[in-house]
């Protein structure tokens, strides 16, 4: 076991701990010989805490591969009209932490004409269906050559939290119960493919039951993998993409990518991707010999 899948399932124990230790109160009056001392409670999460900020600041850009910090050119893994969320463009870590890969990660969601999207609400209504929003269902394909690696497709597709009572619902309750159950509660249904010299590319929130391919595929730039869901820690239908350095979550470090004829496009940019498959592998097929960027497949 490597010291980091080490580091996260310590993490996901602590995060538990005072769980355990009120239950045991409960059960066998743990507290009369801890002395009824509020901290017993607080030091695990702080611990965690610990945990936390260790991983981010050890968990950065692979220093392995050649050439770490330039940023691996792929095809884009929709088509149509989006724009971006949480992007590497406005700031690294892009969500916060280096912990599942994520550094260079970036969320998006479809933008198929101005207004399409429902927007957030503070009190009403608290939750919508997944049909309400242009990325459900969208096609997810492959951003390169590639091996699937892993694939899963068990989690269901929950409402949107775009309610300010939905939202403190996720960030206080339902993200720490995924948070402790794992990475596969947080990414909910997802896939990664191998697309070789040590990148790996991940699709997180994943339509329950829409995957076209299963664990072992060979896969070509531009074919369709899944559609995109609302499973896992996820606010509203959307696709969260990253490159990382290995195939588990728990233990891979981001890479950072940029998309052909796109880039990397910053929090709230709308941009068009190629509409049809033979489009985008056309558009690779070109950039690919004219950008200095890595490229693969």
């Amino acid at each position: 076991m490597s010291v980091r899948k080490l580091a996260m399932l310590t993490f996901r124990f602590l995060l538990l701990a005072p769980l355990v230790l009120i239950a045991a109160d409960i059960s066998f009056d743990v507290g009369d010989r801890l002395g009824h001392r509020w901290w017993w409670y607080a030091l695990p999460p702080a611990l965690a805490t610990v945990v936390v900020i260790v991983m981010n600041r050890w968990g950065g850009t692979p220093d392995r591969r050649p050439a770490a910090h330039a940023p691996v050119a792929v095809a884009p893994p929709v088509t149509g009209r989006w724009s971006a969320l949480n992007s590497p463009a406005n700031r690294t870590p892009s969500h916060g932490t280096h912990a599942y890969g994520q550094t260079f990660a970036i969320d998006i969601v479809a933008e198929s004409e101005p207004g399409a999207r429902p927007s957030f609400r503070w009190l009403w209504p608290l939750a919508r269906r997944n049909q309400d929003f242009p990325a459900f269902g969208a096609p997810l394909l492959a951003v390169a050559d590639g091996t699937v690696v892993r694939a899963t497709d068990r989690h269901r597709d929950h409402l949107s939290r775009t309610s300010l009572p939905a939202l403190l619902y996720l960030m206080l309750a339902e993200a720490s119960v995924r948070e402790i159950s794992g990475v596969g509660r947080i990414l909910g249904n997802h896939l990664v493919l191998d697309l070789g010299d040590g990148t790996y590319a991940a699709y997180a929130h994943v339509q329950r039951g829409s995957l076209a391919v299963r664990e072992g595929d060979r896969v070509r730039a531009g074919q369709l993998l899944a559609r995109c869901g609302n499973s896992g820690n996820s606010t509203e239908p959307h696709l969260h993409f990253q490159l990382m350095d290995g195939p588990d979550p728990d233990t891979a470090r981001g890479i950072p990518f940029e998309w052909h004829g796109i880039g990397v496009p910053r929090n709230g940019e709308v941009f068009e991707a190629p509409t049809g498959v033979s489009e985008a592998l056309t558009e690779v097929s070109e950039k690919a010999s004219a950008t200095p960027a890595p490229h693969i497949g």
